[in-house]
């Protein structure tokens, strides 16, 4: 993909674009958008340009709908010569280049793109016709097109300029992407109903001092802290993967400072901020530029190499102190490596038993609430859950997973009147499968990530 293109294919391709306009015009009688990236240097493809390309694109559809300009005809070409994409624009030639140009101003990667419009005689509109003010040069940010008139920065600069630009609207996209999609994966979980033993939208379940509402409120609190961990994981990508940890662990701490001082002291998604800071961290470490990574197996994988090491020296350090919190206790007792042994493993609950669950059940045509509650279920029968042993204790706890997988054998796609039943049962004797939950979560959040095109 990346070849070196001449100056003649550039003039045929150039040639090509002029014709494919005029026969446009000609056809539809209306304006006609040329979309192209202004990239220096000899090779003008990439998967990155492409990427940068497809992201024009998308901005331009949704601006023309926005703006109800109806696009009779639209087109691409992708070749070594470049990225083209051609529209035929129902609406005034004015119109149509004030909204390029909004596109093109909107963010820096918009500098990149160029946006011609032609009216229906062939004229090619000029950005101050509209209100449109001179483009700056990308490496020194003057006005106008003095720098590239008179040559002044080489094409070295302008390529690393460019690169610049690409990858940081992409960082930045990443970065908010993460803490949206973990976002709503926290507000799905909870929302997600019935789920036996926990707070959802029928009731608290097995909790005195928390509702739906603490959890929306921790949710919002929280949602900064996704996209840190993203950066953490990008910034620590060249370093070991037990530092990507170590720098994790650091944030979490704000985190959990910040969930405590939404909900009052409430702990409601200790495990959450484990779970899915880890898996973002993870993702970050992955990403690039051109293709950030949407395999689940890749990224859990990620998440066993940065959390191994450190979850080793935790269980060691136990066994020469006293336990302080449940998942401590557990341990000590029982063997039970709960979230941490789950992290160094690379959260095998997830990759091998929620998102298969999920994915099932949604294309079996359950909705995400129906599939949620089902996958809930899956985590409960197939795992040892350290809140479910801490407040049943062990027989509990054990019977619980074997109703659960009893249920699910019977019939895979549960009716919710019977996972109802289930959660009646599960308050009656105080459980509540808080570290399925998370995991519920982490399953809602990395379908999602991976349907991203």
């Amino acid at each position: 993909m990346e070849q070196e293109v001449t100056l003649t294919e550039m003039l045929e391709a150039r040639e090509a674009r002029v014709r494919a306009q005029d026969s446009l015009r000609e056809r539809y009688g209306v304006p006609v958008i040329s979309f192209t990236l202004n990239i220096a240097g000899p090779v003008k493809d990439s998967p990155l340009i492409r990427r940068a390309f497809r992201t024009g694109q998308e901005e331009l559809r949704t601006g023309l709908r926005a703006a109800k300009l109806e696009a009779l005809w639209q087109g691409e070409n992708l070749a070594p010569t470049g990225c083209e994409g051609l529209y035929a624009v129902k609406g005034t030639a004015k119109e149509v280049k004030a909204l390029c140009v909004s596109i093109e101003d909107g963010s820096p990667l918009g500098r990149l793109f160029d946006m011609d419009v032609l009216d229906r005689d062939g004229r090619k509109l000029d950005r101050e016709e509209v209100g449109g003010g001179p483009r700056n040069c990308i490496v020194c940010g003057a006005p106008g097109k003095g720098c590239a008139s008179r040559r002044v920065h080489t094409v070295e600069q302008l390529q690393k300029a460019t690169r610049r630009i690409l990858e940081d609207h992409f960082a930045a996209a990443g970065r908010e992407k993460v803490s949206a999609l973990v976002t709503q994966a926290l507000l799905d979980e909870v929302c997600t109903t019935p789920k036996p033993g926990l707070v959802d939208r029928a009731n608290n379940g097995s909790h005195r001092d928390m509702d739906i509402f603490t959890f929306t409120a921790s949710a919002a609190a929280l949602a900064p802290y996704w996209g840190q961990c993203f950066q953490i994981g990008r910034e620590t990508a060249r370093r070991t993967p037990s530092k990507t940890f170590r720098a994790l662990r650091a944030a979490g701490q704000g985190a959990e400072r910040a969930m405590f001082s939404a909900t009052n002291g409430v702990n409601t998604h200790k495990g959450a901020i484990f779970t899915l800071g880890t898996i973002c961290g993870a993702i970050g470490r992955l990403w690039s530029a051109e293709a950030p990574c949407r395999d689940p197996n890749a990224i859990l994988s990620e998440c066993g190499a940065m959390a191994s090491a450190a979850v080793e020296a935790d269980f060691a350090a136990l066994e020469a102190r006293t336990a302080h919190t449940a998942g401590e206790r557990a341990y000590l007792e029982r063997g039970l490596t709960g979230v941490r042994g789950e992290a160094a493993n690379g959260f095998p609950s997830v990759r091998d038993v929620a998102l298969p669950a999920l994915c099932r059940a949604l294309e079996a045509g359950l909705s995400k609430n129906d599939a949620g509650a089902v996958t809930l279920l899956h985590l409960i029968a197939q795992g040892t859950d350290t809140n479910m042993v801490a407040r049943g204790g062990p027989e509990r706890a054990k019977k619980a997973a074997e109703d659960c997988a009893r249920l699910l054998e019977r019939c895979p796609l549960l009716e919710m009147k019977e996972i109802s039943q289930l959660d009646q049962e599960f308050i009656r004797d105080n459980l509540s499968p808080g570290g399925c939950a998370d995991l519920l979560a982490a399953a809602f959040f990395l379908q999602s990530w991976k349907g991203i095109e």
